[in-house]
């Protein structure tokens, strides 16, 4: 059973790659507003990494968390990538970050030292639940095959010992794209215990995942948390989708969605949620966010009542596959 079980009395936890300043600068007190807002929302469980922001997000994060009993929470963050005191001007998904280099590694050495940079931010002693970041085909094309590798023979070793000692709860990977997932879990050794995909099993987006990535993680015993249930906000009416500019495909989808949505009465943040968590191998979902409002609605949405002919029109119109297990209301 995993550790998310004891902490969850729903299936949602919170992602904190916004408060990195991804697309945009958030000023400190509305970051530290938003966590506040997760805290006093019940939310428990909670994902960062150094990648967000340069250590930003996790630094957000345990100036927070400091004052809270460490009992009282879980906090996984990732490994892969160590943060240098050495700054380059930043592009891309964090430019509104610090500008501390990258130095991207999925070796032994790394993975200690990047557990130790984070303990430090985060100022906690231990962490939960520490994921194997961003070893995949949307950030390294063909070369995430060997980089895999490397973190089999480095990461996923040093990971799995820590938690036979007891040092961690659970490991896993934490990607946008599955296949890698797919082929931690059909290692003999050191198979990942808990995993977090993100985008990929989404209302807009599911079908490899529903396909391979969780009969998998059902076979193994291994469970999945679900980033990015709004494909970064695109589901919602935002600019972007799975951190790229949202096309006009996209939008178009979103406007087939949002039109079946209205037909019943139904939010899409509520049929987003409720869709990802209906899974029997999903253990948690995390939506990230930097305003303290969209907290309580993404609570309440997972209590929302949805009628099953919304989940049928959705059938019908092939906006999601019909092997996809629906939450009770179907």
């Amino acid at each position: 059973m995993s550790i998310l079980n004891g902490f969850l009395d729903q299936k949602i936890g919170f992602g904190t790659a916004p408060l990195g300043n991804l697309f945009r600068d958030i000023p400190e007190e509305e970051a530290q507003e938003t966590i506040e807002a997760v805290w006093n929302e019940g939310i428990r469980y909670i994902d960062t990494a150094p990648f967000y922001g340069a250590g930003l997000a996790e630094a957000r994060l345990g100036e927070f968390l400091k004052n809270k009993p460490r009992d009282e929470y879980v906090l996984s963050t990732k490994v892969g990538r160590i943060i240098s005191d050495e700054t380059e001007k930043k592009e891309g998904l964090f430019a509104h970050g610090r500008q501390n280099k990258i130095i991207e590694e999925y070796t032994e050495d790394a993975t200690k030292r990047s557990i130790e940079q984070s303990l430090n931010r985060l100022q906690t002693d231990r962490l939960d639940i520490v994921y194997v970041h961003d070893i995949s085909p949307d950030f390294h094309g063909d070369q995430w095959v060997s980089l895999f590798d490397e973190a089999r023979k480095g990461a996923f070793r040093v990971l799995n010992q820590m938690k036979e000692e007891g040092v961690i709860k659970e490991w896993g990977l934490g990607v946008n794209m599955p296949q890698p997932i797919e082929l931690a879990l059909q290692l003999e050794e050191t198979v990942p215990t808990l995993s977090l995909q993100a985008t990929h099993y989404t209302l807009m987006n599911h079908q490899r995942a529903l396909d391979l990535l969780m009969p998998l993680a059902q076979k193994r015993e291994s469970g999945i948390v679900v980033g990015a249930p709004y494909n970064s906000g695109a589901l919602l009416g935002g600019d972007h989708y799975d951190y790229a500019e949202a096309d006009s495909s996209v939008k178009n989808h979103v406007r087939r969605l949002q039109e079946t949505a209205d037909n019943h009465g139904v939010s899409l943040k509520a049929a987003a949620l409720q869709f990802s968590t209906a899974h029997p191998a999903v253990e948690a979902v995390i939506p990230g966010s930097t305003r303290p409002d969209r907290i309580k609605e993404d609570v309440a949405a997972l209590k929302e009542t949805i009628p099953a002919a919304f989940w049928e029109e959705l059938i019908s119109k092939e906006l999601i596959s019909a092997k996809a297990p629906l939450p009770s209301g179907r």
